[in-house]
């Protein structure tokens, strides 16, 4: 069976700066994939150039079976990839209904016309099944600027879950989320994702997060791929922990990720 995602030697430079250099990875319907790497390290470059929103300078991205280089963010996102941002992208003074049916017009319809209706029954009752699927739908008639910040991160998925993607790129979904609820936020959207058998990128700095739900790991660092294997692996391998966790891992326990303090630590 070919790769849904398939990226072959990609680079990107900006001017005598590398950012990305020799990727290449293959990603599966139904992987869920932990994208692990210190700031600067070529992860968000690489989210960025898969969807659109950065060029490569060289090499060739494949979804499908087929190039998407050079396609805006809008038509990589109609070709089936869909994306959630570090910062919720919202419209803060509208509601979330209103912010799911405006993603409709964008991600989903084909041709964008003022003459067609944002919003119609078909649309707004398929914004209440993808709230409801995300349980956030209590909340549908909320101004966003209103809303906790758990819940703006869900909304923004939903969002991008709209138009059924087959490959889901996330962001740091945990990121600015409370401690005691970056596990319940990430249930519900990997008990989502799973049920629409996407495949799943997502970047996370929480190792706690990318071993609980991470089936395999890509580890980046000085813009390359320093690791591509299975969680437990790729966690254990000492130029991972030295070069991008930056301390080492306590794997023995599953459920918990502990630092093993140094001497200089």
């Amino acid at each position: 069976m070919s790769a849904l995602l398939k990226t072959v030697n990609l680079e990107r430079t900006f001017g005598a700066v590398t950012a990305a250099t020799d990727i290449n990875v293959e990603l599966s319907s139904g992987e869920i994939v932990g994208v692990i790497g210190s700031n600067g390290a070529g992860k968000t470059t690489f989210i960025n150039m898969v969807t659109g929103y950065t060029q490569p300078s060289g090499g060739d991205i494949l979804f499908r079976g087929k190039s998407i280089i050079g396609k805006s963010p809008r038509e990589v996102s109609l070709a089936g990839v869909g994306r959630s941002f570090q910062v919720a992208q919202l419209f803060q003074e509208l509601t979330v209904l209103d912010n799911m049916l405006i993603a409709f017009g964008f991600s989903v319809d084909r041709k964008l016309s003022f003459l067609k209706p944002l919003r119609s029954t078909d649309k707004i009752d398929k914004a209440h099944a993808v709230l409801r699927e995300y349980e956030i739908e209590d909340y549908v008639d909320e101004i966003v600027s209103t809303l906790p910040q758990g819940v703006r991160k869900l909304l923004d998925i939903a969002m991008a879950m709209l138009s059924d993607p087959g490959l889901m790129l996330l962001d740091e979904p945990t990121s600015g989320v409370a401690v005691e609820d970056k596990f319940i936020l990430m249930d519900t959207v990997m008990a989502a994702v799973r049920k629409s058998d996407a495949a799943t990128l997502f970047v996370e700095h929480d190792m706690e997060v990318v071993l609980r739900y991470a089936d395999r790991v890509l580890a980046f660092y000085d813009g390359r791929v320093l690791a591509d294997g299975p969680t437990q692996k790729v966690l254990s391998d000492p130029k991972v922990q030295e070069l991008v966790v930056g301390h080492h891992l306590d794997l023995s326990d599953e459920n918990s990720v502990t630092k093993k303090e140094s001497g200089n630590a």
